[in-house]
């Protein structure tokens, strides 16, 4: 799907029924923004506010709401289980509040969203700053405060304030609204105000020394910390930013009330707190545990399944060693386990899969080791034959945690590099592309935490190393077994 079709997605949904109390969970920051948008709105002429109802009547009639939005982890992307992202699924229930389908535009970077607002489409939610003097938009009430940080590359003298970048070349979001004040002091360093860019792009020039230090939200360093390891946290810059959604300024009123209204229900039932610790409580995924702490698990929670994992391998002709370490990096072999996105169970299947694959209760240890080894070799055997030996085993693992479309899309920008696309050591070194805006808006299936598949794969090779030196030490020295505990981790 080019990033031009992207415009015409719609997902239809089933109109959600709210009955929540009324009382908002808002700062005394919160209660001061909200008066001003409420503000400018009725500043609005009567002409323009006796339009309004008609604007919203239009939408209900149609049963079609339409959004535009960036394709950003926090914003909307395809992920496990199709369309995900903060504001896409806070857009996806307001729409079902309404009664109507949703429109994303997708292919969009903050000045070109609140352009396209203006000129069509019935609001932008796409992490903008709350800026109520903003010509020709009006916003919604706040909907999450951002704590802005300054990172900046390893090696460098650590940063614990303003003065500390002196000398120094530092970039922000152009529009995004951050930066503060730094951006008026650009005596003391270079201040770099980048258009059309998104995080990871920001942090990767950061990282490769293009930029010393950059300004972003706290949350967004944390989603991407992991794939940038020579990118430092600093300080927190000034007080934190308010995100908010936008709205046409001449046509919206009745809009802008009944998303206002739908946002303080939200709030006040708790639903809201829920997803921001979906999308921003959890940054630790990835991390990968340290070869005591794994082997303690071995012994103390393996034993419980390592017979399933054994037969599910029989069955599907893996290494019974793999399937069990692709089931320590999903869930720590905890049955119960519940990712941030939804997925649940021992190898985290998703919804979708799990229907596909006959597994009515996730939380089976046995239907989900089962299922999930059977979802391995479906994507095993979907991968074409060009690909070979472990090559084909690490993208089909890639490609159960990222989803196959957006492999494919790695293997394309792999070839267009110039690197084989039958390679994990190429597709590797491409997927973290999917990141940036450059590429991803080249590709059928648009962004993907493209760096999350290569340390997953990294990972599990892992896992998969040390109990296959466990597993030789019990068999050979079953008497020295202990020694294992001592190893440390393989590099894959």
């Amino acid at each position: 799907m080019t990033a031009t079709t992207r415009l015409g997605i719609v997902e239809c949904l089933t109109p959600a029924r709210y009955h929540m109390p009324l009382t908002p969970k808002t700062s005394p920051r919160h209660t001061v923004l909200s008066l001003l948008a409420i503000l400018a709105l009725w500043m609005l002429p009567d002409t323009l506010r006796y339009e309004e109802q008609g604007r919203l009547e239009t939408i209900l009639s149609r049963e079609l709401l339409s959004v535009h939005t960036r394709n950003t982890p926090t914003t909307y992307y395809e992920g496990r289980e199709g369309p995900t992202g903060f504001e896409y699924e806070l857009v996806r229930r307001f729409a079902g509040r309404l009664g109507a389908s949703l429109t994303i535009h997708t292919d969009h970077h903050i000045d070109s969203a609140l352009e396209a607002v203006r000129r069509e489409g019935d609001m932008a939610a796409a992490a903008l700053p709350l800026d109520p003097g903003l010509p020709g938009v009006v916003f919604s009430r706040p909907i999450i405060e951002l704590q802005t940080v300054v990172v900046y590359r390893r090696g460098l003298p650590p940063m614990e304030a303003p003065d500390d970048l002196s000398g120094l070349t530092i970039g922000a979001i152009r529009g995004a609204g951050i930066g503060g004040g730094l951006s008026e002091r650009q005596t003391d360093y270079l201040w770099k105000d980048l258009p059309r860019m998104e995080t990871a792009e920001l942090l990767g020039r950061v990282e490769d020394g293009e930029l010393d230090a950059a300004v972003i939200f706290e949350h967004q360093f944390r989603l991407n910390r992991l794939f940038f390891p020579d990118v430092e946290r600093g300080f927190p810059l000034g007080k934190p930013l308010t995100m908010a959604w936008a709205f046409p300024a001449d046509r919206s009123l009745a809009l802008v009330e009944a998303a206002n209204h739908f946002l303080t229900e939200l709030h006040a039932a708790g639903e809201f707190d829920a997803l921001v610790a979906r999308y921003f409580g959890h940054d630790d995924y990835l991390e990968y545990v340290g070869t005591r702490t794994f082997l303690a698990h071995v012994d103390e929670r393996l034993p419980d399944y390592d017979e399933l994992f054994r037969e599910a391998a029989r069955q599907t002709d893996f290494d019974w060693k793999l399937l069990a370490a692709m089931g320590y990096q999903e869930s720590h072999w905890d049955p119960l386990a519940t990712s941030p996105t939804g997925v649940r169970g021992m190898m985290m299947l998703t919804n979708a899969t799990a229907g596909d694959l006959g597994v009515s209760n996730r939380l089976d240890p046995d239907q989900s080791i089962h299922g999930g080894a059977r979802y391995l070799r479906q994507l095993h055997e979907r991968l074409p034959e060009s690909i070979q030996g472990d090559n084909r085993l690490y993208m089909a693992m890639a490609a159960y945690n990222v989803g196959l479309g957006h492999l494919y899309d790695a293997r394309l920008i792999t070839e267009r590099r110039g690197g084989n696309p039958d390679l994990w050591a190429d597709v590797r070194e491409s997927l973290p592309l999917l990141q940036q805006r450059e590429w991803h808006t080249q590709t059928k299936y648009g962004y993907a935490r493209g760096g999350e598949p290569v340390l997953y794969v990294r990972n599990i090779r892992r896992y998969h190393e040390i109990l296959s030196h466990v597993e030789r030490s019990r068999r050979e020295f079953p008497r020295l077994d202990t020694r294992a505990r001592e190893m440390q981790p393989l590099e894959p």
